[in-house]
Formats: C-alpha cells, sequence, structure tokens
C-alpha cells in the first residue's frame, strides 16, 4: 500500500502560479506512470497530465504550454508547475498513478483561480 500526499494549492489571480507537490510514503519507483488528475465542482474528475519513468509526458490540451510535470524517483516525490493560471483551472487537485488505483486518492489539494 501507498499513501499520496498533495500540497501546495491556494489561492492566486488569472495569469499567476503555483506548483504542487507529491509526496509518496514510500518509493513509486516501480510506478510507471503518474499522473495528476484534478476535479472542478460538479465535475468529473480528469486527467490532467502524466509522466513515465522514463520522464516522458503527456498533457490534456487545456493545459498544454501552461502546466509542466515533474518527478523526483529519488525523493519519492511528483510536480506540477502551474503557470498562467485561469479561472477554469479552478479544482482540487490530486496524484496517483496512471491509470488510477482506487485506495491510492488523497485527499487533494484546492487550487482556486480568481481575482
Amino acid at each position: 500500500q501507498v499513501q499520496l500526499v498533495e500540497s501546495g494549492g491556494g489561492l492566486v489571480q488569472p495569469g499567476g502560479s503555483l506548483r504542487l507537490s507529491c509526496t509518496a510514503s514510500r518509493s513509486f519507483f516501480g510506478f510507471r506512470t503518474m499522473g495528476w488528475f484534478r476535479q472542478a465542482p460538479g465535475k468529473q474528475r480528469e486527467l490532467v497530465a502524466t509522466i513515465t519513468i522514463g520522464r516522458n509526458t503527456n498533457y490534456v490540451d487545456s493545459v498544454k504550454g501552461r502546466f509542466t510535470i515533474s518527478r523526483d524517483n529519488a525523493k519519492n516525490t511528483m510536480y506540477l508547475q502551474m503557470n498562467a493560471l485561469k479561472p477554469e483551472d479552478t479544482a482540487v487537485y490530486y496524484c496517483n498513478r496512471a491509470p488510477p488505483v482506487a485506495s491510492y486518492w488523497g485527499q487533494g489539494t484546492q487550487v482556486t483561480v480568481s481575482s
């Protein structure tokens, strides 16, 4: 079993930046693909970005060019650098394997983009 803890969210103005972190309770070196997900109020959870163990990345079209996913296997930590934030990025952000494992969902971290 592994626990994933997300942090780094907050309130930011449109155009601002945040850096999210996801720390695992044990090594996730064996997790070939990790991902960041988000869930906005009244919407289903969606996959935002993925990164493989070889650091190949993919992004949903709505965040391409603005978000950057990265991972540090030695620190059991994954990051999501979010720039040029928009109000529609407002959501609770989660990390998990990709595809996700139900028992790995954490509490998430709230990101609110508002003026």
